[in-house]
């Protein structure tokens, strides 16, 4: 007996499909309401950095000794003056740009090649791991002032010179962690089957490894930003990062660290931007940590 069904008379199903990972985790991250004002911080800040020279109620550099350490809300200088009478709120705008390149910088160089580092380390494993990882442990071993001053004293002032100093200093601590991860991922049931169909070591990196590592290296890379901005504000407060008379919160620090005692809020502006970013980036990093650990 032959039936046949009309398929126009077959109802359809609606099929749902199920959201993937970086979708689930991006509805995590925009429902973490402290993540999200911590990235509206953030992202008014590089837009500072980018539109802060043609915002600027006044040139920053333009210098007036008849108008030094004038008090907050002074006409003219909503947030006072400087010790050489320069617009503090035009300083303040225009040093974002430096302050955010000096902190984003050295992290992203630092991601890219501990990334590399850590993650050749831990695919190969035996020897090579031994030896990579051993001589990341000699630099790791040092804490990160300290070895950011002594790069950058050996190294001489200036914004290039701290730029390679604070790479270094991250890059131990991003090698590690991709080498941690990558240990682990290496062990996995489809790593060793992609292996035994006959995959290359670069074709399984590149598609069975990268994209379950670099997940939690970046995660962890973008908690070092704030570390970054706070060192690279510290090696200019010492005279070994940017030079005057750039606008540039640590720089500004060390410059008004005389008028404490006269002016104490305008001395303090620099150390209130550098805690606000500080936070924002911090609290961005653990909502992105928070948003990723889903449980299957």
């Amino acid at each position: 007996m032959n039936i046949t069904v009309d398929p126009a008379k077959v109802p359809a199903l609606n099929v749902e499909r199920s959201p993937g990972y970086w979708q689930t985790v991006l509805r995590r991250l925009l429902r973490d309401k402290v993540a999200m004002a911590a990235a509206l911080v953030i992202l008014a800040l590089l837009m500072l950095a980018v539109l802060g020279g043609l915002i600027t109620p006044a040139d920053p550099y333009k210098s007036s000794m008849l108008s030094r350490l004038k008090p907050i809300g002074t006409p003219g200088s909503l947030l006072g003056t400087d010790e050489l009478g320069r617009d503090m709120l035009s300083r303040l705008m225009v040093g974002a740009r430096l302050s955010l390149f000096m902190g984003i910088t050295p992290v992203i160089c630092a991601f890219v090649m501990g990334s590399i580092i850590g993650i050749t380390a831990g695919y190969a494993g035996g020897a090579v791991n031994s030896v990579v990882m051993r001589t990341i442990d000699v630099f790791y071993a040092f804490p990160s002032v300290l070895l950011a001053i002594a790069l950058s004293g050996a190294l001489g002032a200036g914004i290039t010179n701290s730029l390679i100093s604070l790479t270094v200093v991250f890059i131990p601590p991003i090698a590690r962690v991709a080498e941690s991860v990558t240990t682990q991922i290496r062990t996995r049931d489809f790593v060793e089957a992609a292996r035994a169909s006959g995959a290359g070591a670069f074709t399984i990196v590149r598609v069975h490894v990268l994209g379950n590592v670099l997940g939690p290296i970046f995660v962890y890379a973008t908690s070092l930003i704030a570390v970054a901005m706070i060192l690279a504000s510290g090696l200019s407060f010492l005279g070994l990062g940017v030079k005057p008379p750039e606008p540039e919160w640590g720089l500004m620090l060390n410059t008004l660290r005389t008028a404490i005692y006269t002016q104490p809020w305008i001395a303090a502006l620099p150390g209130v931007m550098i805690f606000i970013t500080s936070i924002a980036f911090n609290l961005l990093s653990d909502g992105l940590r928070s948003a990723m650990e889903i449980k299957h």
